[in-house]
């Protein structure tokens, strides 16, 4: 196989990013080594939450199915994300019924649901250890959204019969949160958050039980129609599969252009401080919820079980990192919470996560038999995974979830391959310069 080259926030590694997650990982997964050519029904490229579920479900059905990682298991945005467990998809159903109407959306919240659902189905019956704690505050930087959030709770509550979640006023949100920047929100008690790499170890460990075959270090080229199957070739031998499926988010590079096209790779931060010591902690988020804000560059924090800040903030469009992560972050850090100003942080680091034009997921099958789920735009917490287990289903003839997923709609980026990228940083910095207006 011909190598392929990387700029550096995408190059593989024998090592997990240096993350808090990684220092604090319950125990290592033993993989299987690939040496030389092997056969098998299916091949998953990609090692993140979508291509671990999908190989879970394979091999839960029977099917021999093999997944190719190009570095560690969860090395990506799987493993590095800030463990925000958000119930729905990255555009609201409101977005939804504007572009479907209100009754074809509906089976979207039904979607969302039971992808949730299945997160409590993959902790429980694998008994993953990954620290999940309920409830999730969605919180408005700006007074004026306010109304809006009132009236989508009550949509949520009404039209959808959603009992978890509730509207926040400003008297409460400032006593949840100790900070002014927020005039309001909304709390879901559904969602929560939970240890991101734990958790995907631990759905490779269910994978594994079943007979799922899962290969690190493997770096795959883009597969090759090879008859009726495919061929997948690798530095340390050639991989046959009947069907592909291609689970890289946003380190798809140059495995598919029909992919690139719609999907594209943006970088977020995350630092955490040092131990705040119990009181401390508590005081920042009184009742231990995630938080995510509504900008557009969102902030999103939570207070971690050992008591420290866990704090993304901040992205870029290019293909490096800051040099100095923790430092970058800070300024957002600040902005919620001055008090901190003294506070070290122990972790920094940076992820690259797949969005699309529309924020919502590219489940597809390109060709027969080459099949994509990809774009989860930060809310792959929850989707990512059922999204494997939506892309297992269909490839053993179950594909109605698959096909409704797949009538969401995906443009390509505009601009063609010269374009795609300005455009993309150009449309991204507006919406940023305007969180700050």
């Amino acid at each position: 196989m011909r190598s392929r080259t990387y700029p550096p926030a995408l190059a593989p590694s024998a090592n997990h990013a240096p993350s808090y997650y990684a220092a604090t990982v319950n125990d290592a997964v033993a993989t299987a080594t690939l040496d030389g050519s092997i056969r098998c029904d299916v091949c998953v490229i990609g090692g993140g939450y979508t291509g671990l579920s999908t190989a879970l479900h394979l091999a839960r059905r029977g099917v021999e199915v093999v997944l190719l990682e190009q570095s560690r298991v969860g090395w990506g945005a799987s493993g590095r994300n800030g463990g925000q467990a958000h119930v729905g998809m990255r555009r609201d159903q409101e977005w939804l019924e504007s572009k479907v109407g209100a009754a074809a959306a509906r089976p979207y919240w039904q979607l969302a649901l039971a992808a949730r659902a299945h997160l409590d189905w993959l902790l429980e019956t694998y008994a993953i250890q990954c620290d999940f704690r309920p409830g999730l505050l969605h919180a408005d930087h700006k007074p004026r959204y306010s109304a809006g959030t009132r009236s989508y709770v009550e949509r949520l509550q009404q039209r959808y019969e959603y009992p978890h979640i509730r509207f926040v006023d400003r008297e409460e949100i400032r006593a949840l949160l100790a900070t002014s920047a927020y005039h309001s929100g909304s709390l879901d008690s559904h969602g929560g958050h939970l240890h991101a790499l734990n958790y995907a170890l631990g759905i490779c460990r269910a994978a594994i039980s079943h007979g799922a075959r899962i290969y690190e270090g493997v770096e795959a080229g883009a597969p090759q129609p090879d008859g009726p199957g495919w061929q997948i070739p690798t530095a340390r031998g050639e991989v046959r599969a009947n069907r592909v499926v291609l689970a890289c988010n946003g380190y798809m590079r140059g495995l598919s252009a029909a992919v690139e096209r719609r999907v594209m790779p943006i970088n977020n931060f995350i630092a955490v401080t040092a131990p705040l010591g119990a009181e401390r902690a508590r005081a920042l988020i009184s009742n231990g919820a995630a938080v995510a804000d509504s900008r557009f560059v969102v902030n999103y924090f939570r207070v971690t079980p050992d008591h420290r800040l866990l704090f993304g903030g901040g992205e870029n469009y290019g293909y490096r990192f800051p040099r100095d992560i923790a430092a970058f972050v800070r300024p957002h850090v600040l902005g919620v919470f001055p008090q901190l100003a003294d506070v070290h942080f122990d972790y920094a680091w940076g992820g690259t996560l797949g969005i699309t034009p529309t924020r919502m997921p590219l489940v597809r099958e390109l060709e027969p038999g080459l099949y994509n789920a990809s774009g989860f735009s930060g809310l792959g917490v929850v989707l990512a995974p059922y999204a494997g287990k939506v892309v297992a289903e269909a490839l053993v003839g179950e594909r109605e979830a698959f096909e409704l997923i797949g009538l969401i709609p995906v443009p390509a980026f505009p601009g063609g391959p010269a374009l795609r990228w300005p455009t993309l940083v150009a449309a991204m910095s507006f919406y940023a310069l305007r969180d700050r207006l």
